[in-house]
């Protein structure tokens, strides 16, 4: 298929955490407000005066200095986080808007927190606590928390409009990056794709790391480009998956999987767009913050919700996303150490083929991807085991 537009410019701003982009909303007076989770929204971030990043290491190498704070068993995406900064790659942040979700992320923000990491004399790191359920109570308790340490400190510490108005522009304005995420993303369930799991997953990336404003008319040609682009005469892919599981923020792992047979329909996982790129709506006589604070509550798949219902969910939503688009099978992807999903991806591992009928490729990988020879082997045995036993007409319940 045909290049398409941007997508070479959007490849480079995912070399560097402080790209270009970053650094023209920075001289232009914005505040650069750091993330590293689903639960932190996004949209906060995004009022007048201020843009959000969700925080990546790419290009990272053996995180040793960071190692030496968190131990070498801790998981390698907090690490190689906590190696940048100490590198000085944060120090445009203005602020960190921390979570208490997982464990080895906490830590890398403790550190920012407490040592004097982020060379900017305005910088603070904020932490919002998050529930473990999901009901009204919850909703209640992170409405309250999302209004106490991101709204009041962000008008405390730069002076940003808090208010309802300009609650509901940001909304405005984030729905519409959704919009069209989910416009771009809807050509990943033609019966032959036309864009493949690569490149979704680098315009994904780009609309978390770069300020939304300076992209969004790159978003609208991308999606205006797709309406004519025609797939290859003869499809390069051999089988269609869903890859979901934790952090994964490098393209370079999907190209892999893609470069094996597997195209990557649907990306369920930690900063992937399923969910993640749902509109808010504000229902009527909700407050703007009310709707966020229910909107990232309910849409949440995170493995930290554990009832057993919540558990059953996630299982289903992730067999209707394969269905959905058409997947052949689905990959599990576990950052190695990673409390939560190490669950998840056992269980998902035993319930998805047991229960839904879809094969399932179960991987442990570390945030810098050293091992490609194991993978790519892991990856070619699998779509070719799916492949087998589609001539023999297994099918998905």
């Amino acid at each position: 298929m045909r290049d398409l537009k941007h997508i070479i410019e959007f490849e480079d701003l995912l070399q560097e955490a402080h790209n270009d982009l970053v650094r023209q909303a920075r001289e232009s007076g914005r505040r650069a407000l750091g993330y590293t989770c689903y639960f932190m929204p996004e949209v906060l971030l995004d009022l007048p005066g201020c843009f959000s990043v969700r925080l990546r290491a790419p290009r990272s190498g053996s995180p040793d200095m960071a190692t030496y704070y968190m131990s070498n068993r801790t998981c390698l995406y907090g690490r190689c986080l906590l190696e940048r900064a100490l590198e000085g790659g944060f120090n445009f942040l203005d602020a960190q808007m921390a979570t208490e979700t997982c464990t080895v992320t906490c830590r890398f923000q403790e550190h920012l927190q407490l040592m004097d990491i982020i060379q900017n004399p305005d910088f603070f790191c904020e932490f919002t606590d998050v529930p473990f359920k999901k009901n009204v109570n919850a909703i209640d308790h992170f409405e309250k928390q999302l209004q106490c340490h991101v709204l009041d400190k962000l008008k405390e510490h730069f002076g940003i409009d808090t208010s309802d108005e300009a609650l509901l522009k940001a909304i405005e304005e984030h729905n519409e990056v959704c919009r069209l995420i989910q416009e771009i993303g809807s050509y990943r369930k033609k019966d032959v794709p036309t864009i493949t799991g690569t490149e979704f997953s680098i315009i994904q990336l780009v609309t978390q790391v770069c300020p939304k404003y300076l992209i969004i008319d790159k978003l609208r040609d991308i999606a205006e480009d797709l309406k004519t682009r025609e797939p290859d005469v003869k499809p390069g892919y051999r089988i269609k998956v869903v890859l979901t599981g934790s952090e994964e923020d490098d393209p370079d792992f999907i190209r892999l999987i893609e470069e094996c047979g597997a195209l990557v329909v649907a990306d369920r996982y930690c900063y992937g767009s399923i969910p993640g790129r749902e509109e808010i709506v504000v229902k009527e006589g909700e407050t703007p913050l009310r709707a966020i604070a229910r909107h990232y509550i309910e849409t949440s798949m995170c493995p930290r919700f554990m009832e057993q219902h919540t558990m059953r969910e996630r299982k289903q939503f992730l067999a209707d996303v394969a269905r959905e688009y058409k997947a052949d099978g689905i990959i599990v992807c576990q950052m190695k150490f990673c409390e939560y999903w190490s669950y998840e991806r056992t269980i998902d591992t035993l319930i998805l083929p047991r229960d839904y009928g879809f094969p399932v490729c179960s991987i442990e990988k570390e945030y810098v991807n050293n091992a490609v020879g194991q993978l790519r082997t892991r990856f070619q045995a699998f779509v070719e085991s799916v492949e087998i036993k589609k001539l023999q007409g297994g099918a998905a319940k």
